[in-house]
Order: structure tokens, then C-alpha cells, then sequence
């Protein structure tokens, strides 16, 4: 029998509720039919935010959502994006799909979103084709109370209040679509940028550093050696690609073998996280600065037929695997990642809705946000996994040399708010149901009640079709030192456990 050992007297400390987090570019659909449609549409919305996609990302209590990038963000231009829409400037985004930006969605509108939400706002800032005085500006234009031309402007176009925004991005994939720097460049740049980003009032100012992309040690130990007592965070990036950047794969057609491959791929994030972590350690061994892991997720090719530029996939029990795995992760090292940001929130890559006109859909992925939200700003709680392994060979290509060649088909993390603990697992076998049994140390359960995601490895949501929803669950039995659960294939439960 599979075993999870649960021991709530050991902690690392307090699970961030922005692990949870979201991540929203001018990109394909994302912004423009999924999240925002205009006050003029037919489509149910609330100062032209749609008010079925607030609604559901305000039921997973989505804790902050990052914007306007992505590659894009060090393209965009803050200013294009005030004042009277139909004076606003149209622009090709030439990162995505050549399609016109209107900049009908600005600051103004992205910053209405997370009210109506209730979410955090990060703004990620043009440092690849902006100035120090464009981003500079912009921090005040947000920020600041005084009575400056650029706070005026801010007046004019009907904001009177400042809005405190405390989380900020300065550049995005520098050594990439963002600059290609390289990490001593970036560094100087970084220290410049960053400088004339003031604080106003009371309100300060989280400054988040690009950081590696997957695998790049050098980066990591080049930004925290350079710039390390500039910043509160340092980010990361890193996707699950099933094949190659070239052929990635198709998002619902996969066979066993592609499923394990994907899962292993996912799991390699905890090797990334634990390296990255040991670098920052030797910089900052008291930990002041925070790892965001503001881009991760599946990514698949493109739905035969879409615009290859627009990202759209579907999504499956896969990706609720991907995300099951990759959330247990980041609880395990609650002590160091302090924010993560799914790509992205409707509509592109790993999304947790799909839309299309007035139709909405949930994915699998936001059953799974919904099955662990409450771990947000829980204590961790040390979780343990004792499972059988399943083996992976990717070949010699130096890329994939760090990659985990075993994976336990079982993942689970917990954590303790309020006298009750949460226990999140998933059993990753896509055809084979599993006993499980949870040891609690120290403690035996009162009240326990359950619920599931279960589904079949390829099934997936539709607009036509959703079967995967999240339902109560009750297969289980209360023990004098825990508990047995009997979990089907293919599933991600939780588990709330009363004293």
C-alpha cells in the first residue's frame, strides 16, 4: 500500500497564497474575449470585464494576476494605453499573431479586473524597448498622491486615488524575447531601472529581477551576486513541452508514454526550484529574497485550425496532473517561492477557462486550483510520500541530463489553517485506482470530509460537453492514526481533516 507520512509539527513556514496566482499577456484571445469584451457587448459584463470569468476566478479566490507580459510587456507602452479609447494608439503585435492592439485594455481596465476580482495587480514593466523615465512615470502615475503633470493625467482620465501597486516587474525574459542580455548586462540595467522606481506614501515597492530561464545556473548566481541586495524577488520560468520547442505535441491526442514523459517533464521543477534556491542561499542565507515562478505550465501545439500566434489548447486530466504535481512543489518550498503565475488565465496554454462568444468553460486545471485553495497562507505542514516509481529515459542530449528518470505516481502536500489540515494528493496512474494510506503523527482525525477530480487521462472540458467537475468524496475510512483512501486513476483529491 501506498503511504503519506503527515507530521504537523514540522513546517517550513507559511504556504504564500500568491503561489496561486495567475497570468494574463496581450496575447490570442487571453485579454480580448476572454477576460475583457467591452462595455457594448451582449456578453454579461461589468465596465467590460466579463461577469462570468470574474465570477470564477473570484470562486478559486485568485490571489493576484500578472500583466501585461510576457514577451509583450517590453513592447508595451503604458501611455498608449490611457485617456479616451478611440484616442488611443493602435499598434501590431508583432509577438503574437500580427494581429492590431487598440489598447482599448490599459492600466485603467487591467486595474478595474482586479478590483472586481479582488486580486493583487503585478505589472510587469518595459525594460527591453522602454526608458527609465517611461517606467519611472508610470510607477507615479499609479502610486503617486502629488500634485504632478503625471498625476494629473491620472485625475483627468477619472482616477482620483492612488492605487498602491506594490508588485513590480522590471523587464521580462531579458535573456530572450525581453533584451537578449546577457545576465551581466542585465544586471547593470536592472540596478538603473530599478533606482528611479520611488516609493510614495506608505506604499512599498516590491521589485521583481528577470530571472533564468529553466536550467540557467549562471543567471541565477550572476543576478544575486550583482544585484541581489536591489531586489525583494528574483523569477523563473520554465514550461512542460512534452517533445521538442519545434513539435511539441498535441494537447488532447497523446499516448501512455507521452502522458508519463509530460509528467516527469513536470516534475523536473522541483530539481530546478531546489538548485536555483541553493544558489540564492549562498547569496541570501536569511532568504529576503523571494523565487516567483511568475510562467509555468503545459504547453502543447496549437488546435488544429487557430492561429498558431494565439496559443490556444485545450486541456485536459493531464494538465490537472501538471498542476497537481507543480503546486505540491511549490508547498514543499513555501520557504523560498513566495509567488507563482500559471500561464495563462483564459484561453492561452494552460489555461483554468476557455471562452468562445457568450459560452465559458472550466478546465481540469481549475478544479485543481479550487481543490487546493485552501492552502492559501496556510502553515505547510511536512508531508511525506512513500509510492511506486515509474521510469523515464530521456537519452543523452545534454538539455534534458537533469531531468528525474524515476517519478512516484503519487504527489501530495498539506497544510493546517484554523485546527483543520489540508491534505492535496494526486494519483497519477492514468488507468490503475490505489490505496492510500495517511499517517498522521501525533494526532487522530475527527470530522473528515473529501472531494475529487476524476477523469480519464485524454478526457477533457468542452463547450459542448464538461463532464470533469469537482464532486464530494466519501471512499474512504478513518483510522486511529489517520486514515485509507481509495483513490480511483487519473485523480486529484483533498481531503480536510477536523480535529
Amino acid at each position: 500500500m501506498q503511504r503519506i507520512h503527515v507530521n504537523p509539527a514540522r513546517s517550513k513556514g507559511t504556504i504564500n497564497k500568491n503561489i496561486y496566482g495567475h497570468f494574463s499577456e496581450h496575447l490570442g484571445r487571453c485579454v480580448y474575449q476572454g477576460l475583457f469584451v467591452g462595455k457594448d457587448s451582449k456578453i454579461p459584463n461589468v465596465n467590460g470585464m466579463r461577469t462570468d470569468v470574474v465570477e470564477a476566478l473570484k470562486a478559486i479566490k485568485a490571489p493576484v494576476l500578472r500583466w501585461p507580459g510576457g514577451c509583450f510587456a517590453d513592447e508595451y507602452h503604458w501611455e498608449d494605453g490611457i485617456g479616451p479609447q478611440e484616442n488611443r494608439k493602435r499598434m501590431v503585435n508583432t509577438n503574437w499573431g500580427g494581429v492590431v492592439e487598440d489598447n482599448s485594455f490599459g492600466t485603467h481596465e487591467f486595474l478595474e479586473l482586479c478590483e472586481q476580482i479582488g486580486c493583487e495587480p503585478y505589472i510587469n514593466a518595459n525594460l527591453g524597448s522602454g526608458t527609465v523615465r517611461e517606467m519611472a512615470e508610470w510607477v507615479e502615475y499609479l502610486n503617486s498622491d502629488g500634485d504632478s503633470t503625471v498625476v494629473q493625467r491620472r485625475w483627468a482620465n477619472g482616477r482620483k486615488d492612488a492605487w498602491n501597486v506594490k508588485y513590480w516587474g522590471v523587464g521580462n525574459e531579458s535573456w530572450g524575447c525581453g533584451g537578449n542580455m546577457r545576465p551581466e548586462y542585465y544586471a547593470d540595467e536592472y540596478k538603473r531601472y530599478q533606482t528611479f522606481c520611488r516609493q510614495y506614501g506608505d506604499n512599498k515597492l516590491f521589485k521583481i529581477a528577470c530571472g533564468p530561464n529553466s536550467g540557467d545556473y549562471k543567471w541565477t548566481d550572476t543576478m544575486m551576486r550583482m544585484a541581489g541586495k536591489h531586489m525583494d524577488a528574483l523569477t523563473l520560468h520554465y514550461y512542460t513541452v512534452p517533445h521538442t520547442w519545434e513539435k511539441k505535441g498535441s494537447a488532447t491526442e497523446f499516448t501512455l508514454e507521452d502522458y508519463l514523459v509530460t509528467l516527469h517533464k513536470a516534475a523536473y521543477m522541483d530539481t530546478l526550484v531546489t538548485r536555483h534556491t541553493a544558489i540564492m542561499d549562498r547569496y541570501d542565507p536569511k532568504g529576503k529574497v523571494g523565487l516567483i515562478v511568475d510562467e509555468w505550465g503545459g504547453w502543447y501545439d496549437v488546435e488544429p485550425g487557430t492561429n498558431p500566434g494565439f496559443l490556444y489548447q485545450q486541456n485536459t486530466m493531464r494538465d490537472a496532473m501538471i498542476a497537481a504535481i507543480t503546486l505540491d512543489i511549490f508547498n514543499h518550498h513555501c520557504d523560498r517561492v513566495i509567488m507563482a503565475n500559471l500561464a495563462q488565465t483564459v484561453n492561452v496554454l494552460q489555461s483554468v477557462i476557455l471562452t468562445e462568444g457568450d459560452k465559458m468553460v472550466l478546465t481540469p486545471t481549475y478544479h485543481v486550483f479550487d481543490l487546493y485553495k485552501a492552502h492559501q497562507d496556510a502553515r505547510e505542514v511536512d508531508c511525506f510520500v512513500e509510492a511506486e516509481m515509474t521510469e523515464c529515459s530521456f537519452g543523452s542530449n545534454e538539455e534534458h541530463k537533469e531531468l528525474p528518470t524515476k517519478l512516484a505516481m503519487l504527489t501530495a502536500s498539506a497544510s493546517e489553517k484554523d485546527g483543520v489540515i489540508t491534505l492535496t494528493a494526486a494519483n497519477l496512474n492514468p488507468d490503475t485506482a490505489k490505496d492510500v494510506q495517511v499517517l498522521i503523527a501525533g494526532k487522530k482525525p475527527g470530522k473528515v470530509t473529501a472531494r475529487i477530480l476524476q477523469g480519464e487521462m485524454n478526457q477533457y472540458n468542452d463547450f459542448d460537453s464538461a463532464p470533469l467537475c469537482v464532486e464530494a468524496f466519501a471512499d474512504f475510512e478513518v483510522t486511529d492514526d489517520g486514515l485509507v483512501l481509495h483513490l480511483p486513476a487519473c485523480c486529484v483529491v483533498e481531503v480536510s481533516i477536523h480535529e
